[in-house]
């Protein structure tokens, strides 16, 4: 069994790995675990009561951080030349067209996220099997496929992030760092659970939040209740 490093044990000492917390409680102990010398990234899981086999039960969303993901998102914008000036001006670290599809046909995808236009998608299309298992495929559906492309580039640049539930009817958020204070755990995690309450599948039956944990890298998990939010 690895040996318990001292954060890791006063994380321990500090909570009780049965209790149900709030979720204000929850993110004022995850900012207490927070003493690695490294700025964390601090995630929610959220379990719920969908079969994302059914495709009316596969919960997909686009939320906006209203305190942002603490991460610096390497935004690509894949674009024609006329969008190029616009998405340099919104903050876009990488612009272009042909040079980048042949990157990413070569196995390249050193991004967070790709912004294109409609017009473009036809090009990205054979890309998919690159792509689709980074999660980096452009969608219509997050906004990231537009023809506003400043508009898109800003936007995720300020913390808008899109989820999807996996295969266990799981949904992995990362909601801040630890560097964030409590409140603005507390703002992000709610405006993500708000959000999937808000596209709750009409097909869903019981209970549609089974259960919600807050983790920070190494830190355990808190049990969130999900009739205190």
């Amino acid at each position: 069994m690895a040996k318990l490093t001292k954060n890791r044990k006063s994380s321990l000492e500090k909570y009780d790995k049965d209790k149900l917390y709030s979720l204000k409680e929850a993110s004022d102990l995850i900012k207490s675990f927070s003493k690695l010398k490294f700025d964390s990234s601090i995630d929610i899981a959220v379990n719920l009561s969908v079969d994302p086999k059914k495709a009316d039960q596969n919960v997909r969303g686009v939320v906006s951080l209203p305190n942002g993901t603490g991460k610096d998102v390497k935004v690509l914008a894949i674009v024609t030349p006329d969008k190029e000036d616009e998405a340099k001006k919104a903050g876009a670290d990488m612009v272009g067209l042909d040079d980048y599809i042949k990157k990413i046909k070569d196995g390249w995808t050193d991004v967070d996220v790709i912004i294109t236009m409609p017009s473009v998608m036809g090009k990205l299309g054979p890309l998919g099997k690159v792509l689709g298992p980074r999660g980096l495929m452009p969608n219509p559906k997050t906004g990231t496929v537009t023809m506003n492309v400043g508009k898109a580039v800003e936007e995720v640049k300020a913390g808008k992030i899109d989820f999807k539930v996996d295969k266990n009817g799981i949904v992995h958020v990362s909601i801040g760092k630890a560097s964030f204070d409590s409140d603005k755990i507390y703002q992000n995690a709610k405006e993500v659970i708000d959000h999937i309450v808000k596209i709750k599948p009409s097909s869903s039956k019981g209970n549609y939040l089974k259960s919600i944990s807050m983790s920070s890298t190494m830190s355990p998990g808190i049990k969130v209740d999900t009739n205190i939010i």
